[in-house]
């Protein structure tokens, strides 16, 4: 377990460097982990741990991702005609 564990930390180290993308380093702690299963057993507390860690990556990985904003139909519309009656804005 601890070689597993320290290949999952020499990736997430890497990533840290900007040696390795986060998804780079998720795909080889996932490796780390079916070996780490396969070694130890699917109900071992070394499986559940090393399974916890990809959690985390991947937890991370959507934290960084941007929040895609979407826009209605009438504001790409406005985009493309800003000069549309629709599109008008009046202060009162």
């Amino acid at each position: 377990m601890s070689t597993n564990l320290a290949a999952v930390q020499t990736a997430i180290t890497a990533y840290q460097n900007g040696t390795q993308t986060l998804e780079q380093a998720i795909l080889a702690a996932i490796a780390e982990a079916r070996t780490t299963c396969d070694v130890n057993g699917n109900n071992s507390a070394d499986c559940a741990a090393a399974w916890d860690i990809i959690e985390k990556l991947q937890s991370e990985k959507a934290h960084q991702q941007p929040a895609k904003i979407r826009k209605t139909f009438l504001e790409i519309y406005c985009e493309e005609h800003p000069g549309a009656v629709e599109c008008l804005i009046y202060d009162v």
